[in-house]
């Protein structure tokens, strides 16, 4: 398991974006259309595309979000907010629900999000054999605990 630091800022909308690149965030994480956890934070696909592009310009990246729990009816339309990220751009989609890796999608990295509650290094190997290309640990972990599960 690699261990890689960088500053990611959460991006509310395409200008809070903006200003986290220019403040000097190394990448942002902001929700798409639908699907992202924090309430009323919903960007369009071209917002995302016009800040992929920004981004980009500076060496930083995008992430979008689709870190909720998806219903069965919302399967087909969260694969299709994925395919619409990955023409924008974006170069990694965090996610919760692991019906997503079902899914027939385009190459583009899937990172774990936080909301996976990853705590112990048993639950870290098994989400990484999954095919995940980074772990986001749960936010309460003591150093002591974030070490262990580096060791694995």
């Amino acid at each position: 398991m690699q261990i890689e630091l960088e500053l990611l800022a959460p991006a509310k909308n395409k200008s809070i974006g903006i200003a986290a690149i220019n403040c000097g965030a190394d990448a942002v994480y902001i929700a798409g259309p639908r699907f992202g956890a924090r309430e009323a934070a919903g960007n369009s696909i071209s917002d995302i595309a016009e800040l992929v592009e920004y981004a980009h310009k500076f060496g930083a990246k995008v992430y979008m979000v689709v870190n909720t729990i998806l219903y069965e009816e919302e399967l087909e339309e969260a694969r299709e907010t994925i395919i619409q990220a990955q023409k924008a751009g974006c170069d990694a989609i965090i996610v919760q629900d692991l019906a997503v890796l079902q899914m027939d999608l385009p190459p583009i990295e899937l990172y774990a999000s936080t909301q996976t509650n990853i705590r112990t290094p048993q639950q870290a190997q098994f989400l990484e054999s999954l095919g995940f290309s980074r772990l986001t640990l749960a936010r309460e972990l003591s150093l002591q605990q974030i070490a262990a599960i580096k060791e694995v």
